[in-house]
């Protein structure tokens, strides 16, 4: 899925990489504010969604190789996570939904997690 499309669909407002759009494919979803969570269960070509608005965010993206970073509920950066995304060439968006929302519209277009499903005990789960 393009970020483009995810755009689109979030009805978001972009803050660093405009440029970048049409061109950044997005593989999987992960949604956290938890950033050691990001790290333990993120992957490349994957894109952000979180309420964690601060440049550890960024960093953590950077780290873990996330394509593109989306604040949800109507959160807006401040100057210096815009400045550390520029630098690190990470597109940042937001969007007025909750996780809970944006998360549901990008599985509903089938974009997936980032984390592999899992069979334990005869239960399907997530790991």
């Amino acid at each position: 899925m393009l970020l483009s499309e995810i755009r689109e669909l979030l009805s978001s407002e972009v803050y660093v990489g405009e440029e970048h759009l049409s061109e950044t494919d997005i593989k999987f979803g992960c949604a956290s504010d938890l950033m050691s969570d990001v790290l333990a269960f993120s992957r490349s070509g994957a894109v952000l969604l979180t309420g964690l608005v601060n440049v550890q965010t960024i960093q953590t993206a950077f780290i873990a190789d996330i394509s593109a970073v989306v604040f949800v509920r109507g959160k807006r950066p401040a100057d210096d996570i815009i400045s550390l995304a520029k630098e690190k060439r990470i597109p940042v968006l937001g969007t007025p939904y909750s996780m809970y929302e944006a998360c549901g519209k990008l599985y509903a277009k089938g974009l997936t997690s980032t984390m592999e499903p899992a069979v334990s005990n005869g239960f399907q789960a997530r790991i």
